[in-house]
């Protein structure tokens, strides 16, 4: 994925959005299942940075406006972080020993462990019914999570690798932390107006260091595995 090309996807995915929200005026159907297993947890790879200034404006406006509504999960400000390559869908219960190829999956890693990469010029990314914040990586970025993802399908490690994908692109395009995820159809228009208000801020840039780790959908537990 070249970085000159996430601007137009990004820009693609809004209007897209932007369309499904314009024939669908109410929230629609109401989830009646979560978007991930809120309880056991998956293997990912990404990292933690510090939150922008205007990241955590934005976080703190959208608590203000969501309010009490059980259908928003917004991303709690101490698990700011963005996935490298998400490894498996939520397998494993928090006490749950890993399996012994674990130890293969380290062994790779470990030529990725703690490397620095950046992500630059954050936007608001709308999908129907979440908001996420996605930003341009560095070229090097690209590079190791390109090699790496490769490396996963040369290793048992491949059928999780896959799973955990569905039919989505591998590695999958956007670079991004999900802020937002309601459980409906659609966001309701109080939302939509605030992304369209936001929808042309540069968010700022993230940098950060790259860790595997046993984590929870939105990173709040985050277990670091031993390199």
């Amino acid at each position: 994925m070249k970085p000159f090309s996430l601007p137009d996807i990004y820009r693609s995915t809004n209007l897209n959005t932007l369309g499904l929200w314009a024939d669908n005026a109410g929230i629609g159907e109401i989830r009646e299942e979560n978007y991930y297993d809120p309880v056991k947890l998956a293997l990912a790879t990404g990292i933690k940075p510090c939150m922008p200034f205007l990241v955590s404006q934005l976080i703190e406006e959208l608590n203000e406006l969501t309010g009490d509504d059980p259908l928003a999960d917004i991303l709690p400000v101490h698990s700011f972080h963005f996935t490298f390559l998400p490894l498996t869908l939520p397998l494993y219960k928090a006490n749950d020993r890993l399996p012994s190829k674990v130890e293969q999956l380290k062994h790779i890693w470990a030529g990725y462990h703690s490397k620095m990469i950046v992500i630059r010029n954050l936007r608001l990314i709308a999908l129907p019914s979440q908001l996420l914040l996605a930003g341009i990586p560095d070229e090097p970025a690209i590079a190791m999570r390109q090699s790496f993802c490769e490396k996963i399908l040369e290793s048992e490690w491949k059928d999780e690798l896959l799973m955990r994908h569905g039919n989505s692109p591998l590695p999958a395009p956007f670079w991004h932390s999900t802020i937002l995820r309601y459980s409906a159809a659609f966001i309701p228009a109080t939302v939509r107006e605030f992304f369209l208000e936001r929808q042309e801020i540069d968010f700022g840039d993230v940098v950060g260091e790259l860790t595997l780790a046993r984590i929870s959908y939105n990173w709040e537990k985050f277990d670091p595995l031993g390199i």
